[in-house]
C-alpha cells in the first residue's frame, strides 16, 4: 500500500495509509488565514478506544479557525501542548461529512463504511461533573473539536469520538452535509435548550445576523417550531435571503446608530440619545411584527455591539441567549432591566448529543436546509477563511471539498467500481 494517496483516491476501505494531505497551521505562521494555512503531509492518526477515523469527503467553514489562524484569542497549539498533547501543528475544521474508515475498541454506534456527519462538541464521559449528572456540553472537560482539539476536517482523515458521528442525510451532497451541524446545533440549543424559554407557537423571536451561518439556521428552526422569526441584517440582498428562508420580516441595522456599549449614566445627554435609538429599534420591531409585542427570545451573538439593545427590547420575563461575541466581549447590561422586568441573560455553547441528533433529524426530514452558499476546493482553505476574516463571504454557509472530487456528489468515492475491501 502506498504511504499516501491522492485526494479523492481512497485505499481499500478500512486500510489506513501512513500519511495524509492536510491544511495545517503552525505557530510560526500565525497571522491572517491566507498566510497561516498551508498544505502539508502529516501522519494519519489511529483511533483509540471509543474513537472513529473518518475519511473526510467535505469540511465546513466556521469563524473559529480564523481565530486559530490568528493565534488569538487562544493559541490552540500551545494550549494543547500544555495539556500534554504532542502535535506542534493544528488541523482545523469543526464541521464535516465523510465515511467511517476505522473504529477503535468499544465503538458500537457506527461501522466501517457508514456515511456520517460530524458534530464538534467533545468531552470526557467519565468526568466527575458528567457522572454527577451535568449536561456534557457544560462539563469542565468539554471542548470544541477542530479548534481546541486537533485532527479536524481540513485533512483527508479526521479523528473523532464515537458520539460525534450522526447519520448523513442521504439527499444531501457531501458539501451540503458538511456545512450545517456546528451552526445548526448551536442555534437549536439556544432556541430549545433553556426551558421555559424554548420557542413556542406564536413566539416573536429577534435574530441578530439573520443572513449569517447561525442566523439562517435560527430562522428555519423558529419557523419549524411555529415561532415568528424577525431577522436583523445589513443590506437588501441579505434581507431578501432571510425572507426566502421564512423570516416574518427584517430590520436593517444600518438605519440605527446607537450600537455599542452603554454611555455613562452620569451623562444624561448621551444616555437620552442612546435610549432614543433603542426605543426606535424596538418600535421598528413592532412595525415589522405587525403588533406591539416585544420578542420573547432574542438570539444574540454579536455581543458588545448588540447586548445593550437586546436586553432593552426583549419582553418582560423574556430571554436574551448568546453564544458568541463577534463584535467584542465587553458588553454592558443595565441591570434594572434584568431585575425589575425579570429578564434572563443566558449563555449557550454548541449542543449536547441529543440536541445534535434532533437538529440532524430536522435536516434529514427536509425541514431545515444547510443553506450552502459557496464551495471551495481543498487548496482554497486559506482563501475561504480569509474571505470570512474580511467579511466578504456570501450569506449562508460555506464548505470545502476534501476527498469529494466534484460538487454535488452524494455517493461514496468508489461508486461504480468494484466493491471495496474492508480491512480486518
Amino acid at each position: 500500500m502506498p504511504a499516501i494517496y491522492d485526494l479523492g483516491t481512497p485505499p481499500p476501505l478500512g486500510m489506513i495509509p501512513e500519511r495524509m494531505h492536510a491544511s495545517v497551521i503552525r505557530r510560526e505562521r500565525y497571522g491572517e488565514p491566507q498566510v497561516a494555512f498551508q498544505r502539508e503531509e502529516v501522519t494519519v492518526p489511529r483511533p483509540g478506544p471509543g474513537e472513529v477515523l473518518v475519511y473526510v469527503m467535505a469540511a465546513g467553514i466556521n469563524y473559529n479557525n480564523v481565530w486559530a489562524a490568528l493565534g488569538k484569542p487562544l493559541d490552540v497549539i500551545a494550549a494543547r501542548r500544555q495539556r500534554g498533547q504532542s502535535e506542534d501543528f493544528h488541523i482545523g475544521g469543526s464541521d464535516g461529512a465523510g465515511i467511517v474508515w476505522s473504529v477503535g475498541d468499544g465503538v458500537t454506534n457506527v461501522a466501517v463504511g457508514d456515511p456520517v456527519v460530524l458534530s464538534c462538541g467533545v468531552w470526557d464521559p467519565n468526568a466527575p461533573d458528567i457522572q454527577a449528572g451535568a449536561d456534557p456540553i457544560t462539563s469542565t472537560s468539554a471542548r470544541t473539536w477542530g479548534y481546541e482539539e486537533n485532527w479536524g476536517t481540513f485533512a483527508q482523515y479526521a479523528l473523532v469520538r464515537d458520539y460525534q458521528c450522526h447519520p448523513k442525510p442521504p439527499h444531501l451532497s457531501w458539501e451540503e452535509a458538511a456545512a450545517y451541524m456546528l451552526v445548526g446545533a448551536t442555534a437549536y440549543r439556544m432556541l430549545t435548550g433553556f426551558a421555559p424559554h424554548d420557542v413556542r407557537p406564536g413566539d416573536p423571536v429577534l435574530i441578530w445576523g439573520g443572513a449569517g451561518g447561525l442566523g439562517v439556521m435560527a430562522i428555519q428552526i423558529v419557523r419549524e417550531l411555529g415561532g415568528i422569526p424577525i431577522a436583523v441584517v445589513s443590506g437588501a440582498e441579505r434581507a431578501a435571503y432571510c425572507l426566502k428562508l421564512g423570516a416574518h420580516g427584517v430590520i436593517d441595522r444600518r438605519e440605527f446608530h446607537h450600537w455599542g456599549r452603554l454611555p455613562d449614566l452620569d451623562d444624561p445627554v448621551a444616555t437620552a440619545e442612546w435610549a432614543r435609538g433603542a426605543r426606535a429599534f424596538g418600535e421598528r420591531f413592532w412595525d415589522v411584527l405587525g403588533e406591539r409585542r416585544n420578542p420573547r427570545i432574542v438570539f444574540d451573538h454579536p455581543g458588545e455591539q448588540t447586548i445593550p439593545t437586546s436586553t432593552y427590547v426583549v419582553d418582560r420575563a423574556g430571554m436574551v441567549v448568546i453564544c458568541a461575541g463577534t463584535s467584542g466581549y465587553n458588553a454592558d447590561v443595565d441591570l434594572r432591566h434584568l431585575w425589575m422586568r425579570q429578564k434572563r441573560l443566558q449563555g449557550s455553547h454548541f449542543a449536547n448529543t441529543e440536541q445534535c441528533a434532533a437538529l440532524n433529524q430536522l435536516v434529514s426530514d427536509g425541514r431545515i436546509s444547510p443553506c450552502l452558499s459557496q464551495v471551495y476546493g481543498f487548496d482554497e482553505v486559506a482563501e475561504s477563511h480569509q474571505a470570512m476574516f474580511e467579511n466578504r463571504h456570501p450569506p449562508g454557509n460555506m464548505a470545502i471539498l476534501v476527498n469529494a472530487t466534484r460538487p454535488g456528489m452524494t455517493e461514496a468515492p468508489w461508486a461504480g467500481t468494484a466493491a471495496p475491501v474492508v480491512a480486518q
